[in-house]
């Protein structure tokens, strides 16, 4: 019984791996912020950032990408319950859209908040 719990939470587990890599594959935007999580990653690194600062960046790092795959998800069962064309199903999709837009820009508001005084410390050295 309890291999047959275990099992269930890893094939549940095969399952979101499976999503993630679906979005990763088939969304360009997703890929753009992959390629940003790694741009923000080093510049943390070389500004040798507070554990707090990594904290509040990995944060809304995270927010950004959890908003794009729920847009996708949103995306795909919208395509698959309405093939064609209705108003509402585009209203949903341009309101997750916009959700993965708003919270992209709170990360680049709280980037320029963790990195602006970094970078002033850097060029008055």
């Amino acid at each position: 019984m309890i291999f047959d719990v275990m099992k269930k939470r890893l094939r549940s587990f095969s399952y979101a791996f499976k999503g993630f890599a679906d979005v990763l594959r088939t969304q360009p935007n997703m890929r753009i912020h992959m390629m940003e999580m790694a741009a923000v990653a080093c510049l943390g690194a070389f500004f040798r950032i507070s554990a707090l600062e990594w904290c509040i960046i990995e944060l809304v790092v995270g927010l950004v990408l959890i908003a794009e795959i729920l847009n996708t998800a949103l995306e795909y069962l919208g395509d698959a319950v309405s093939p064609d064309f209705h108003p509402l199903v585009g209203k949903a999709k341009d309101a997750a859209a916009a959700a993965v837009l708003l919270s992209a820009f709170v990360a680049i508001i709280v980037g320029c908040l963790v990195f602006i005084p970094h970078t002033i410390r850097l060029l008055n050295q």
